[in-house]
């Protein structure tokens, strides 16, 4: 099977497709005929090693020290089901499912095998592979941490980052949890923010959050540019602030601990279960959801897909087709 792989840690070049041996499933896997995949910032991390310092270290142990242990990256992805382990009960031969693959990556080859008892789920029927392989990381992120937040209905919500891929799908779970959300984003993507349901838009290219007046019971902070402190200043006693790109320096932490009941929800993976893709796909079956997709990539335009996000202006997300239609 076809197969985008790394052997060195380095910038969009390193990626080469190759033929490589088709998995067999074992017992309890499915085998996926891969429709779709996505380029995400995890990807872009985990292929130049540009990883923030605190996970350094965990991050050398699990891809490896001197080059990658797991050649072929691929965090998402959408498909249909080519055969099954015999012990498999949830699943059956020409199911459409869409899956996280943080855990073991792979999602950029024709074919992934996925234990049925891991984030896979049907895939929502009434939209694409393409739209599928985007949710299985970002929206499952945004939802693991709204929930953690205990969000209530009518509290205010600030989502910083609110047009980029766990921004976007951040603002439409915390309205559907009943809350009055702000989105930051910039003057280009205001428009896409209030479609998504936004009460309000602030481009942060004009105006300062943290000076209108406005105070928050949760401040989501999705691509970490904005400041701790200002985030601090408009925080409400005892509110929640998130961030899902990487942890506080200690110092920060202790100290708002000590001096605050502000608490604090910081980057961790959500867990590997099916069940919060089970909900997302029934939200997206009944329109609750949208899947904001900036591009999509042929599977042998991969290296440009991650030149481009790289560059950290991308909107929503970045779809690779793997099939033979591009948007199917």
């Amino acid at each position: 099977m076809k197969a985008i792989v790394y052997t060195n840690y380095g910038p969009p070049d390193v990626l080469q497709q190759k033929e490589v041996e088709k998995p067999i499933p074992k017992e309890n896997e499915i085998l996926v005929k891969v429709k779709a995949t996505t380029v995400t910032v995890a990807d872009i991390r985990s292929r130049s090693f540009t990883v923030p310092p605190a996970f350094w270290l965990p991050a050398r142990i699990t891809l490896g020290f001197r080059q990658p242990k797991k050649e072929i990256l691929g965090m998402e992805l959408a498909g249909e089901i080519e055969s099954v382990g015999k012990d498999v009960t949830r699943f059956k031969v020409g199911d459409q499912v869409f899956a996280a693959s943080l855990s073991g990556f792979g999602a950029y080859a024709e074919y992934k095998c996925l234990s049925e008892d891991g984030p896979v789920s049907i895939k929502p029927s009434n939209i694409t592979f393409g739209e599928a392989a985007a949710i299985p990381i970002g929206a499952r992120t945004a939802l693991y941490f709204i929930r953690k937040a205990n969000i209530q209905n009518e509290q205010k919500v600030l989502v910083y980052g609110a047009s980029g891929s766990v921004g976007s799908y951040a603002v439409q779970i915390a309205k559907y949890f009943g809350a009055n959300v702000t989105g930051v984003c910039s003057t280009a993507n205001l428009e896409l923010v209030k479609s998504l349901g936004a009460d309000k838009v602030i481009d942060y290219t004009a105006e300062d959050f943290s000076s209108k007046g406005e105070s928050y019971d949760v401040i989501f902070e999705a691509v970490n540019k904005s400041s701790f402190s200002a985030c601090m200043k408009v925080l409400k006693k005892g509110g929640t602030y998130i961030n899902v790109t990487e942890p506080l320096p200690d110092d920060q932490m202790l100290w708002t601990h000590l001096t605050s009941s502000k608490k604090l929800l910081l980057s961790r993976n959500a867990p590997e279960t099916s069940e919060a893709l089970d909900f997302l796909k029934e939200l997206v079956e009944n329109e609750k959801l949208k899947v904001v997709v900036d591009r999509y990539y042929e599977f042998d335009e991969i290296v440009e897909a991650h030149r481009y996000v790289e560059k950290g202006h991308k909107i929503g997300n970045v779809v690779v087709n793997v099939g033979d239609n591009l948007k199917s």
